[in-house]
């Protein structure tokens, strides 16, 4: 094949007050005209560096590219390395022979102007065209990356839109100049299914119609296994594996492709834990420094096998579970906002974010609540536990009505009725040690009797989310993403609830890292006897995490029931829409 791009002894360093990391060590691969390559592997595996290093992005300090080779190659002329290219010379490769998607489109994007503008800049930048055939040609990108509207979308700013069109305004910039490289990082991450799903798909017919390589960065092997021709597996800022997909796929070699391979949640059959990374490999360092990877001997599906639940199990506990008295029933509830309002500011129309919906929960059971960005399932859960106000209806719990208590009332039973918010960093004081955000509950409802006793509590609970008492006194930034979501798992088992809403709390996670932290909450479950609503768009998780599912669309429930029931034979098109959007 035709070669467009050499990476040769990469090595990309980043100087800390630990010390030295070697966030791309010695990497070496090549990218071949027309062809998408995906570059798998957790947080901190080294393949947005990668991707940055390309680019020559890496800020310094405190990042530096210690040496290696990065060849573009031209048609018809001799390799340039982009390394030894001055700041000037590269920006005329950037954004015009290589484009980049950004992981998050909503940093990526200068809210304080037009969508439309931004891309335009890049055209203008690049391309000899006319101020109004610069336009046009914006415009005819955005009908080429299925935004509805086009024009309007051109006159908008980042803030009206959604998830999924902020991130086709990304792809229409990085395409805005044919590049012959697309580096996509994460340009999946965090969006619904069927987003996914579209995003896949257009990237891919894209491809085609341009002959534009891809590069395509992510942590989730499922979503690589529907577009890449050759897969790369990262791990600590080393290539551990690379290859075909289909031998990547059906017959890895490393086991740390295994162990991504088999954590995440599989479809076609339940399992009572899910493998992770520690179940594959064994990691300890040399006399240098330097990580050793040992394999374990560990059979992938014999794991799996040890933790299959079978049909007769799943069907015991769902009628043990629907034979108790609910724990919480919700009755007609409505959470309307107003959308128009007349000049007396009254409203005259509405968004129905939760529309006459009912349902209940019993006690031990996790209850799986799926469906798109705005079908309102995180407005149905904030309702429930009197975050948003309710328009009307009843939730009961444990016979009282939630919506007539007053606030002494319902302060007080805020100990039993917690909730893990969607993003752990937002949801944490950046000012106030994890110990600290994890005790203070605990004082402001007067649980146990000293502040001994609490920090006591704090390092028990830290210890048993999977982390230890030397992090008490360590601030969230100083955490990964699933290490601060554990924190979250810590603060809300504080005052010792029965019932928790976890709202998408494992949805921009690792596939690792989510598997940890999956099989953590059901382990605190049956520990515990919690009761769940689990808030997720990604139906594989919720399958493998529920007892019971609804499906929720537009503020209202599609369908409701046992989730295997829900899953094999789905009753309404919406449902089945969803699952055929999961990457197989």
């Amino acid at each position: 094949m035709d070669q467009l791009l050499e990476v040769k002894n990469l090595s990309t360093f980043f100087e800390t007050e630990e010390g030295t990391v070697k966030a791309v060590n010695d990497v070496s691969f090549n990218i071949n005209r027309g062809e998408t390559i995906g570059i798998v592997g957790e947080s901190g595996s080294g393949k947005s560096v990668t991707a940055l290093s390309i680019m020559r992005l890496v800020q310094e300090p405190p990042g530096k590219i210690k040496h290696g080779e990065i060849n573009y190659f031209s048609k018809g002329q001799n390799p340039v390395d982009l390394l030894k290219l001055t700041e000037d010379q590269i920006r005329k490769y950037r954004g015009n022979a290589i484009g980049m998607i950004f992981q998050e489109p909503m940093t990526s994007l200068n809210p304080v102007f037009r969508c439309g503008n931004q891309v335009l800049e890049a055209v203008e930048l690049h391309m000899d065209l006319s101020k109004e055939q610069s336009k046009q040609r914006v415009i005819d990108l955005f009908a080429k990356v299925q935004l509805p509207d086009p024009e309007r979308i051109y006159r908008s700013y980042p803030h009206e839109l959604s998830g999924g069109q902020k991130q086709r305004v990304m792809i229409a910039m990085a395409m805005s100049c044919n590049p012959d490289l697309l580096i996509a990082d994460e340009p999946t991450t965090a969006l619904d299914v069927t987003v996914q799903k579209s995003i896949i798909e257009l990237m891919d017919a894209l491809k085609k119609e341009t002959g534009t390589a891809v590069m395509f960065i992510t942590h989730d092997l499922g979503v690589i296994s529907e577009i890449a021709d050759r897969v790369i597996v990262m791990y600590k800022g080393k290539i551990v594996e690379q290859g075909p997909l289909k031998a990547i796929f059906e017959n890895p070699q490393h086991p740390y492709t295994k162990s991504l391979l088999a954590c995440r949640p599989p479809l076609d059959y339940r399992l009572r834990k899910l493998p992770i990374v520690s179940d594959f490999m064994a990691i300890s360092k040399d006399e240098n420094g330097e990580l050793l990877l040992t394999e374990k001997d560990q059979n992938a599906q014999e794991l799996i096998d040890k933790f299959k639940i079978t049909e007769k199990e799943t069907t015991e506990r769902y009628e043990k579970l629907i034979h108790q008295e609910p724990l919480l029933k919700v009755d007609s509830l409505k959470t309307w906002f107003p959308a128009t309002k007349n000049f007396f500011g009254k409203p005259l129309t509405y968004v129905k974010a939760v529309d006459d919906i009912s349902f209940e929960v019993y006690p031990g059971e996790t209850l799986g609540l799926v469906g798109e960005s705005g079908c309102g399932k995180t407005t149905l859960g904030r309702t429930i536990l009197r975050l948003t106000q309710a328009q009307s209806g009843k939730v009961w719990y444990k016979g009282q009505n939630l919506l007539t208590l007053s606030d002494k009332e319902m302060r007080a039973l805020r100990k039993e009725i917690q909730i893990i918010f969607q993003d752990p960093y937002s949801s944490l004081n950046p000012r106030i040690t994890i110990g600290n955000a994890i005790k203070e509950p605990m004082t402001v409802h007067g649980i146990l009797n000293s502040d001994q006793e609490r920090k006591a509590k704090v390092n028990d609970l830290l210890n048993t989310v999977g982390l230890s008492d030397s992090h008490y006194d360590r601030y969230p930034h100083e955490f990964s993403g699933g290490q601060r979501q554990r924190v979250c798992i810590a603060r809300a088992l504080a005052l010792n609830p029965s019932f928790i809403i976890c709202d998408e709390s494992v949805s921009a996670l690792d596939v690792s890292v989510q598997a940890q932290v999956l099989n953590l909450l059901i382990d605190l479950r049956e520990k515990f006897n919690l009761t769940y609503i689990f808030i997720s768009h990604d139906l594989s998780v919720v399958k493998f995490m529920s007892d019971r599912m609804i499906v929720m669309n537009k503020g209202k429930i599609e369908e409701m029931g046992k989730t295997d029931d829900i899953y094999n034979s789905p009753s309404k098109s919406y449902t089945q829409k969803l699952i055929d959007a999961i990457p197989k």
